[in-house]
């Protein structure tokens, strides 16, 4: 280690007090006089630093103890507002590899430092300390809320009595508490588990409130997109509605003007095939007199005659035009019968099928129709014997009852025939709901028959619209039997119980 000595005498130098210098240079004696006028020298060099103390004549001759006093005196001012820590470094082994402990050496390392001896003086006396306000701030929450709003001493030795500390295990102070070793932990342990549970509640209440929250805005989503989509689907079903319209009219106008075209020339070349099939007889017949007598009367007969054949080739150039336009015509016909009879063969064959589905849901109506009926039946019935049964009691019980009074044998009349009120509204809603629904899809399947023979037009694929009703007929079949079992039994129970308060 390399030290560097500049300023070690003057740094470590203690000056002599005032009155020994004043005793030297009293001295009769010349070498004491000239010791005394080097030290009033070097007094009255100024000192610069930290060490240097303002104030009177003497505010420069500091001995070495005043200054370790200073020291000392801002060390602990230091010490006091600040909160020190200090770190304990054990060696494990003295060869300094790692993975190694020795256990001697370091016990004999905690015994030399202290530590051991500290821990022994804490566990001793009472190594826990803390303010009555940071007390009862930290655990008075584990308390009654009448018991946690007084003043904090109050609070201290209550949760203390709570907690069935025992009163050798702390000390009460003025100011604050004294705990022996492992008080706090049990006190820690409870706050803990109080603050687990109040988090656990909390998170439980704040996730049932946002899981509702969420379900209803959810819901409220699903409606205004529901309504949304279906705006949108109306206004695209009125656009294309009305362009399948626009489409219709335009087809029909421009099949009408092909057909008219077609006519035209169909009768324009008949026309031309009659004119020369009729001139060509009659010249037969006459023998051609009249081109004869033009031909006398004009005395050129050759060329006539080159006018007659020239006449006569595009006649037949006419006729072989309109015989293979008639061909084609015959051709597309047949074409276009071909075309019919395949449409004829599966129209054919949906009305079958249509057929057979009306049977089908007609067995299925008139099976629900049964049902219903022997349902009605069997309540009225019921109410038959119900009716009956009342009337012997009342007249058997003539003489305890009277209107006028309204004694308390009114009663069990009343809640007999609640039940059948009940009973009955129960049965024609059910048979209003049956009449109401045959009626629907009675309707739904008559306009499907109609779009698919083509009686009205509509932008709809009549198949994949038959089985979807006939999926939503099974469905409601299903529930609507099942409605009428529960019904049913629901009805026998009341029979039951008006037999029981007739008894």
């Amino acid at each position: 280690v390399t030290y560097d000595t500049t300023g070690f005498l003057e740094k470590n130098r203690d000056l002599l007090h005032l009155d020994s210098i004043q005793l030297l240079s009293s001295c009769l004696r010349h070498l004491p006089r000239i010791f005394a006028s080097n030290m009033l020298n070097q007094a009255e060099k100024p000192v610069v630093g930290p060490l240097h103390k303002a104030g009177g004549a003497d505010s420069q001759k500091l001995s070495v103890a005043t200054k370790f006093k200073g020291q000392l005196f801002q060390l602990m001012q230091r010490l006091e507002s600040t909160t020190p820590h200090f770190i304990r470094c054990i060696k494990p082994n003295n060869l300094q590899s790692p993975g190694s402990y020795e256990q001697g050496l370091v016990l004999q390392q905690l015994r030399c430092c202290g530590v051991l001896e500290v821990v022994r003086i804490s566990r001793s006396g009472f190594p826990t300390r803390m303010s009555h306000q940071k007390f009862a701030r930290r655990y008075g929450f584990l308390l009654l809320e009448n018991v946690a709003s007084q003043d904090p001493l109050s609070v201290s030795v209550a949760i203390l009595h709570q907690f069935n500390i025992l009163p050798e295990m702390y000390q009460v102070g003025y100011t604050k508490l004294f705990f022996r070793t492992g008080q706090i932990g049990a006190l820690e342990d409870t706050r803990n588990r109080t603050l687990h549970g109040i988090l656990h509640v909390q998170s439980c209440f704040r996730g049932h409130q946002a899981r509702h929250h969420f379900k209803e805005l959810q819901r409220g989503i699903a409606t205004l997109q529901s309504f949304v989509r279906g705006e949108k689907t109306r206004k695209e079903y009125a656009v294309l509605l009305q362009r399948h319209r626009a489409a219709i009219a335009i087809q029909k106008q421009i099949k009408g003007r092909n057909g008219r075209k077609t006519f035209m020339e169909i009768s324009d070349a008949s026309v031309v095939i009659q004119s020369v099939i009729r001139g060509w007889l009659v010249r037969r017949c006459s023998g051609n007199t009249g081109l004869l007598k033009y031909g006398a009367s004009k005395g050129n007969e050759s060329d006539e005659v080159m006018v007659k054949a020239s006449f006569l080739a595009e006649l037949q150039r006419r006729v072989l035009r309109a015989e293979a336009a008639l061909r084609e015509k015959e051709e597309e016909n047949d074409i276009l019968h071909q075309r019919l009879q395949q449409y004829e063969s599966r129209w054919s064959e949906y009305e079958l099928k249509m057929k057979s589905m009306e049977e089908v849901w007609q067995k299925q109506m008139r099976s629900l129709q049964s049902s219903l009926s022997i349902a009605k039946k069997s309540l009225a019935v019921d109410d038959s014997e119900r009716n009956s049964d009342a009337s012997v009691n009342n007249a058997s019980d003539d003489r305890e009852y009277s209107w006028d009074t309204g004694t308390n044998h009114k009663a069990p009349e009343s809640n007999g025939l609640r039940p059948t009120s009940a009973g009955l509204s129960v049965i024609s809603r059910l048979a209003e709901e049956f009449e109401q629904r045959s009626q629907v899809f009675g309707d739904d399947a008559k306009f499907l028959v109609e779009v698919k023979s083509g009686q009205v037009e509509a932008n709809l694929n009549p198949d994949r619209e038959l089985r979807r009703l006939k999926q939503m007929f099974e469905t409601w079949k299903k529930d609507y039997a099942a409605r009428l079992r529960e019904t049913k039994v629901v009805l026998n129970k009341l029979g039951n119980e008006e037999g029981a308060l007739d008894r």
